[in-house]
């Protein structure tokens, strides 16, 4: 697995904003967004692509487009704060849906809700901002990699190394985009330092 930590003073600027506890539900989808940008900048800089001739308005000259189509599958909820970014800056995006819950019987993952275009040979951006015990994440990879794409790009906002080990040992084929490595997961299996629950601070819930 590759992982990779963005280092970026933007990133530092927008995510300590997330973290601050005083931040309003409004600044923190702003922030949420705008650190979307950044992550998705990072995800795509693996994209090939393909010559065509473009004209200037003084000559004709050599460009370049996206060769490959990609999708962007949000982990609900959490994951729909990420979708501005990779939104507004891939050509050709399709969007996917995963909803994962936690079974209560057997604690274990289980999705609620699946909607998901055609993922065959695709470069798939699966965002789920927060990566703790990396149950829900893996879920989520497990069930794109039974259609096929051609590779997998998560994207968080912070991640625990618990739940990036996790990853690691099950998903080893893919990359892993993170603005931060946190400390740990405390005894309730919230990431700190974090930034609390990320589903309820951008939509205003409790």
């Amino acid at each position: 697995m590759e992982l990779i930590e963005l280092s970026h003073p933007l990133k530092d600027h927008y995510l300590s904003i997330l973290r601050d506890k005083n931040t309003d539900f409004d600044t923190f989808r702003i922030s949420a967004s705008k650190l979307s940008y950044l992550l998705a900048v990072e995800a795509t800089q693996h994209l090939s692509l393909k010559n065509v001739e473009i004209e200037t308005p003084l000559v004709k000259t050599k460009g370049y487009e996206i060769e490959n189509n990609s999708v962007a599958i949000s982990v609900l909820r959490a994951g729909l704060g990420l979708v501005d970014g990779v939104k507004d800056l891939i050509p050709n995006v399709s969007f996917g849906y995963i909803g994962v819950q936690r079974n209560e019987d057997t604690a274990k993952p289980e999705n609620y809700y699946e909607k998901l275009p055609d993922l065959k040979d695709k470069n798939v951006f699966i965002l789920e901002p927060m990566l703790a015990t990396g149950g829900s994440l893996s879920f989520a990879i497990d069930t794109v990699k039974k259609y096929n794409p051609k590779n997998i790009h998560a994207l968080t906002v912070i991640a625990a190394p618990e739940g990036i080990e996790l990853i690691k040992d099950k998903h080893h084929d893919i990359t892993l985009i993170t603005a931060s490595i946190d400390e740990k997961l405390n005894d309730n299996w919230y990431i700190v330092p974090g930034l609390g629950d990320m589903g309820d601070r951008l939509f205003g819930t409790t």
